[in-house]
């Protein structure tokens, strides 16, 4: 089927009997096109049961997927959460972006319902002796027909269902950051901490060594080897430091501040940890949550709205039309004026191209490909988050045993270091060998630090692929007006 590219409107009108006698057809057509092709089943892979979910307890831990950054028990995380959904850049501009999307969908059925339009033009007679000017007012009504009405709603709808996804996406990443930055700053703080005992222990180590040396009773080796340990603790010094600085200053962007609060950079603060917490039974309904999957759901109803369209534009546009003109002869007229002629017009209005190459019909048949794109695009989205959420839940196990072997370590290497603390009082033990035992135990201490903050990290990561974040807030989430029939949209 070919379609020329000359589009000629075909307008009847001064034929009342000719308008009713199309009527019967008209009425017909409307009540065949009114209808769509179906949605496509999406059918979204997900399994019956988490492979990496811990076994149930006798008092099993409930998921909050709206608070979850409480299990830290931390208030000045708490409070840095809320300034950052109060003070975001990126959550105003997606809500603001909601916003419009919300204001259009109310006017969705506005371009099938009839409108009115007023207009003025001159005309002048190729004889140059006269000149009209000429008003009038037309009115047109297209009809919706061949499933148009349908995928405009299915159109309207995708584009606010991606709107509300994308700004929950922003709410996820946005509190998911947060909680990184501030358990990376707490924690390199911590470690920054631990770092300068272990160097002041590597320097008195040291100096014992120098005054041993000077007794011949070890050999300089050792005390070079003592002095590259203090500088190798003096170059260790510059990554916590380094993340102290872009944490901080991150967390200054994600509240919307150009500086860092003096109070993050204060010494003494403690690192977020989760104890004994763990997720004993995973979220079932991460379809829902996770704005990527909503997205890309999104994304189907659009290609499915804009395939419907395009298989409607093949066929002809049809509604009823009116208009009425005045024309007024400018010349006879200049001093007195007086009524023109009108004309009034109504009758059906068919435009319908009667060549275009096939342009509809191809661009019919590559809208039904995007279509069938967007259908396997969720799938796919289903199954990375699937993933990353099996990914998450698996490291959060393992981590967990290795902050609990970590601990062990801890505990064996402070009551060892408690030892040699007693038989140097009672004379029984050398202090260079006490120091051995606190370097070793503050270094301990740094493997636990950095086991606690890796098993944090895992556990923001689960939250932000299960989607997890506070709702918006009711003004930007308020239902949205629907147009008429936008239950049937789907």
């Amino acid at each position: 089927m070919h379609d020329s590219t000359l589009r000629h409107p075909i307008r009847i009108s001064h034929l009342p009997m000719a308008g009713l006698r199309l009527l019967p057809a008209l009425v017909l057509t409307l009540l065949v096109g009114c209808s769509a092709a179906p949605l496509p089943a999406l059918k979204p892979p997900v399994p019956q049961t988490w492979r990496n979910a811990s076994a149930a307890t006798a008092n099993p831990a409930q998921p909050d997927l709206h608070n979850w950054w409480h299990a830290f028990d931390d208030p000045a995380l708490n409070a840095l959460v809320e300034r950052a959904l109060d003070g975001n850049l990126d959550v105003a501009a997606a809500s603001e972006r909601l916003l419009a999307v919300r204001t259009l969908y109310k006017h969705t059925n506005d371009k099938y319902l009839p409108n009115l339009r007023a207009d003025t033009n001159q005309v002048i007679q190729p004889d140059a002796s006269a000149s009209y000017f000429i008003a009038g007012f037309d009115a047109l009504w297209e009809l919706p027909l061949f499933g148009a009405l349908k995928s405009t709603h299915r159109l309207a709808n995708g584009n606010l269902d991606a709107a509300s996804a994308q700004l929950q996406g922003t709410y996820v990443t946005l509190v998911a950051e947060v909680v990184r930055c501030w358990v990376e700053l707490r924690t390199a703080q911590e470690q920054a901490r631990l770092l300068v005992a272990v160097r002041d222990a590597d320097r008195e180590k040291l100096r014992l060594l120098q005054v041993r040396a000077g007794l011949k009773l070890v050999s300089p080796v050792d005390v070079a080897n003592a002095q590259a340990e203090v500088a190798r603790a003096d170059a260790a010094l510059t990554d916590p430091q380094r993340a102290i600085n872009a944490n901080a200053q991150q967390l200054a962007v994600l509240l919307g501040q150009s500086e860092p609060d003096p109070a993050w950079l204060e010494e003494g603060g403690q690192q977020p940890q989760l104890g004994s917490w763990q997720m004993t039974s995973a979220p079932a309904d991460l379809l829902r949550t996770r704005p990527e999957i909503a997205l890309a759901e999104a994304d189907v109803l659009r290609a499915a709205g804009e395939a419907g369209i395009s298989r409607a534009d093949v066929y002809p546009h049809i509604g009823l039309g009116s208009s009425l003109d005045w024309s007024l002869n400018i010349l006879a007229h200049r001093r007195v004026i007086h009524s023109g002629e009108g004309i009034f017009s109504i009758g059906p209005v068919v435009d319908m191209p009667l060549f275009d190459w096939g342009m509809r019909i191809a661009q019919a048949h590559a809208k039904d490909h995007e279509l069938q794109a967007a259908v396997y695009a969720y799938r796919q989205a289903v199954l990375q988050g699937v993933a990353e959420t099996e990914t998450a839940m698996g490291d959060l196990q393992q981590l967990h045993l290795r902050e609990t072997a970590a601990e062990q370590v801890t505990q064996a290497l402070d009551g060892n270091a408690a030892a040699l603390d007693k038989r140097r009082s009672l004379g029984l033990s050398s202090t260079l060998e006490l120091q051995d035992a606190v370097i070793a135990q503050q270094n301990a201490q740094l493997a636990l630090v950095s086991a606690r903050a890796e098993r944090d990290l895992a556990y923001v990561s689960l939250y932000k692929a299960l989607g997890g974040a506070p709702l918006p807030p009711v003004d930007v989430a308020a239902d949205y007006d629907a147009p008429k029939h936008a239950k049937d949209a789907r």
